[in-house]
């Protein structure tokens, strides 16, 4: 009976040791996985905002039935402008930005602010268009204002620069994190070189840019995103080096690609 007994301790206690080493290496695994994890999820989602964003823009221009696709220049619509009062406020502070010097852009805080509520206009996500960079195979949404959530879910545009409509005396900044928890975004910057499309398509139509210049520049060096007059612009940010806690800006200027 005794011999009994202990073998039926030492089995629970096997049992328990085989339990304990069971949950110690799902953990591990738990820690070592997560950032892929996180970062699957957050591609995933930006990939949902992505194709939300064109069924909405195909639905107000083109019709359920049209298949978007990227050619620059406004998309076919039989029907007038979507959102034409927020096409119009958005061309307007363009105008605005270009007249008074963008002097917002002396306060880092103004970065965060969305330069409009696009749920006034009837969009709720946030969404304002999408960044295609096809050098480096990546399709983002892009959110009005580099708030902590909107970096963490895409591209965003930069406030107090020209928003992504196009024309002339225009800059439009879109920052983006150099990977965020696995997450891509705009990690392999480096990869582009002068002459690579980039695409942004907004609520009426796709504009083509091209690569023109690529620069390394102090975070606090305003004057290099700021609108150079007669040049239409597309300049993409981000940190650098990778990994440095964002000692310097990598920045690349794209100029506007017209047939």
């Amino acid at each position: 009976m005794k011999h009994i007994k202990a073998r039926r301790r030492s089995s629970a206690r096997t049992r328990a040791l085989i339990a304990l080493f069971c949950a110690v290496f799902l953990a591990g695994l738990v820690i070592v996985l997560w950032p892929q994890l996180v970062g699957a999820h957050l591609t995933y989602q930006s990939h949902i905002a992505v194709s939300e964003f064109f069924d909405m823009s195909n639905a107000a221009s083109t019709g359920p039935d049209v298949t978007f696709e990227y050619v620059d220049g406004p998309m076919p619509s039989p029907s007038p402008r979507p959102y034409p009062e927020l096409y119009e406020a958005m061309r307007q502070y363009n105008e605005n930005i270009y007249a008074n010097g963008q002097s917002g852009l002396s306060d880092a805080w103004a970065y965060q602010q969305p330069s409009f509520d696009l749920a006034a206009y009837g969009i709720e996500d946030g969404v304002i268009g999408v960044i295609n960079i096809p050098a480096m195979d990546i399709e983002l949404p892009i959110y009005l204002g580099a708030t902590y959530d909107n970096m963490a879910a895409g591209a965003v545009h930069l406030s107090q620069t020209s928003l992504p409509i196009g024309g002339d005396n225009t800059n439009c900044v879109i920052a983006a994190h150099r990977g965020w928890y696995g997450a891509p975004y705009f990690r392999y910057i480096d990869v582009l070189q002068p002459g690579d499309e980039v695409y942004i398509t907004n609520l009426w139509e796709t504009l083509t840019y091209k690569v023109s210049e690529i620069k390394v520049i102090n975070p606090n060096d305003i004057d290099e995103i700021l609108i150079q007059p007669g040049r239409e612009l597309l300049t993409l940010l981000t940190c650098h080096p990778y990994a440095s806690g964002g000692r310097y800006r990598y920045v690349v200027y794209c100029e506007r690609k017209r047939n």
